[in-house]
């Protein structure tokens, strides 16, 4: 306890606090104790559309490096599904220009006015065009493939007698040589052709129910990818309205007008060549007849669709189609098939040095090592038809990438040329 000392204690002073102490805090209004609202910021909401890009990006790489089989089934799966819509497209890519051109007939010489009924005519004309052309495929061209085609097959017995009797003959023809293995060889190779040509003529009748079912299912797509070219012709201009306010929602204004232009040089750069190609494989097809109905060749009309048709492949389609050709004419005269790959050869120089460039131009500008890249994996995915139209697809995608190429280096100020 302490003891009084007599003196007083001073009291003690509160310390007064200004105001000036607190000018860090903000001041107090009524809206603080509102909820923040969430403001949009444009440069995270690109980090993260980056983001997803590159994470769906890598997801792929390593689903094409651990599983290759498994995407590419899965490709040529989708590829299947919508090949009826991708030959839709590809005809009226095809039958666009006929028709602009008929339009324009029809609404000049003709003095229709109505842009409607110009259009609905030359639809119905085009499309009458080609139906004409197939009706003549099947009722003429058909017909002689078969019979061709039958005499393919009633040769082979007597190819099969020549072969034998040959191998046969073959010590007394070369008296000097030891012929017994390849005589035992064939001999042993021959009974074995024989039994698989018995078990073909066994399984023939389910053969041709398996063909039947795939004709019918190729005409239902064929009718399907008809239907789709039509709607396409018919709403080309909703259609087009339709990417335009696409583009308009997402492209920034500034950069429309050059994406219109970039797109309208790939559209152009597709259909050139794929209606160039078209018109420059019918020729060849045509002067294959031709030469070889002059110089009295058999099977011209089976052999120049194989040839015009392959021919459709860019580079290695006349080989393609010569292959064919030249192993039919071997079972009827080998002289035949010798004259036949000179003509090709022949066929395949004009149509490189001078049809090609004039109908098609520079519309492709690759390289063949390009043109072999893409033709193998567009074979790969869509068979013949893959191979034909992988070589415009990478052809426009060639030049999107040169146009983003350019971009970075005048970016970055470097002059390459």
């Amino acid at each position: 306890m302490k003891k009084p000392t007599g003196k007083k204690e001073a009291p003690v002073q509160k310390k007064s606090v200004s105001s000036e102490s607190f000018d860090f805090l903000p001041e107090y209004t009524p809206d603080m104790e509102k909820p923040k609202k969430f403001l949009p910021n444009n440069q995270y909401f690109t980090i993260s559309i980056y983001v997803l890009v590159v994470v769906a990006i890598s997801a792929l790489i390593i689903r094409v490096v651990m599983t290759p089989h498994a995407v590419s089934n899965s490709l040529r799966d989708l590829v299947n599904l919508l090949m009826p819509f991708l030959i839709g497209v590809l005809i009226a890519f095809i039958l666009n220009p006929m028709i602009k051109r008929l339009i324009a007939f029809l609404s000049g010489p003709c003095k229709i006015k109505s842009l409607r009924a110009c259009k609905a005519v030359a639809i119905i004309v085009s499309y009458l065009l080609v139906l004409g052309v197939i009706a003549v495929c099947l009722f003429y061209i058909i017909p002689q493939i078969i019979v061709s085609l039958t005499e393919v097959v009633t040769s082979l017995p007597k190819l099969y007698d020549v072969t034998y009797d040959f191998f046969n003959n073959l010590q007394d023809r070369f008296p000097n040589a030891d012929v017994s293995e390849i005589q035992g060889l064939v001999n042993s190779a021959l009974p074995d052709l024989i039994t698989s040509l018995r078990n073909f003529a066994t399984n023939l009748i389910p053969a041709i129910y398996t063909t039947s079912m795939a004709i019918a299912k190729i005409l239902l797509n064929f009718l399907i990818s008809i239907i789709v070219s039509v709607y396409m012709l018919l709403d080309k201009k909703e259609l087009q309205n339709s990417m335009k306010k696409v583009l308009y929602s997402f492209v920034p204004v500034k950069y429309i007008k050059r994406t219109m232009e970039i797109l309208s040089e790939c559209n152009s750069i597709f259909t050139n060549f794929v209606v160039g190609k078209s018109i420059d494989s019918i020729i060849i097809g045509l002067l294959c007849f031709i030469l070889m109905s002059v110089f009295n060749m058999p099977y011209a009309l089976l052999i120049s669709v194989i040839v015009g048709i392959t021919n459709m492949i860019p580079y290695f389609g006349p080989f393609i189609g010569a292959v064919p050709g030249i192993i039919v004419l071997l079972l009827n005269n080998p002289i035949s098939a010798l004259g036949f790959a000179i003509l090709i050869f022949v066929l395949q120089q004009f149509d490189g040095l001078f049809l090609g460039p004039k109908i098609l131009g520079n519309t492709i500008g690759m390289k063949p090592l390009w043109i072999i890249i893409s033709i193998t994996v567009g074979g790969s995915i869509g068979g013949v038809l893959g191979m034909f139209l992988s070589v415009p697809v990478v052809a426009v995608l060639r030049y999107l990438l040169d146009l983003y190429l350019a971009y970075r280096l005048k970016k970055r100020h470097i002059s390459l040329s």
